[in-house]
């Protein structure tokens, strides 16, 4: 049992986390996670002002673990190419991992998402600066060819959505789906990579 003074944000997430698993989104209540933490509902309140805030809290929460690992890879020095591949792997496997390791709490938190958008577009925004940052370094090593940082980095994404996007978590199980994704990715790469002119020019 937790008390009122010692509380914190973070228990209140995990708390909200694992009713949101039990009961789901629907029935999930502010009530249900005072009485998880074993305080009353005003304490969970004096961090979270209404039931919205405390599920865009958690979303917001869902999305900065799926994904903890992307930002120190955008900004590892070395090789472009290995880094954005290695970027674009570890994205997959997280969504991959949330989907297929706990389902009952991803599709939750699709719901959740649905209601938080605004949360789940500045996440993206997050995400395709970090592309855009090894886009740019590429381009700056003369691994990719010159190309406009932002929409570039945007293209990316949204032709690897197949294996990042909600939409598609059913198909993540296939087990040939390593294999599809790798052969994405050397079409993406083919189109990033700087060629040399055959003339030697």
């Amino acid at each position: 049992m937790t008390t009122d003074s010692a509380l914190t944000p973070e228990q209140i997430l995990s708390a909200t986390e694992d009713v949101l698993r039990r009961f789901g989104p629907a029935k999930a209540t502010v009530v249900d996670v005072a009485r998880t933490l074993g305080v009353s509902h005003s304490s969970v309140y004096r961090f979270f002002p209404s039931k919205a805030a405390l599920r865009e809290a958690v979303t917001q929460r869902w999305l900065d673990q799926a994904h903890h690992d992307l930002q120190s890879i955008a900004a590892t020095p070395g090789p472009a190419v290995d880094r954005l591949h290695r970027w674009l792997e570890t994205l997959f496997a997280a969504k991959r991992s949330k989907a297929l390791d706990d389902p009952q709490l991803f599709a939750t938190y699709m719901t959740l998402v649905s209601e938080n958008s605004s949360t789940v577009e500045k996440h993206i925004d997050t995400l395709i600066g970090q592309i855009g940052r090894i886009v740019q370094d590429g381009v700056g090593s003369g691994e990719f060819r010159p190309a406009e940082t932002a929409s570039t980095a945007r293209a990316v994404f949204e032709a690897t959505a197949h294996f990042h996007d909600p939409a598609y978590a059913p198909e993540w199980a296939d087990p040939n789906a390593g294999e599809r994704f790798e052969a994405l990715w050397t079409l993406i790469l083919g189109g990033l990579r700087a060629h040399e002119d055959p003339s030697g020019r």
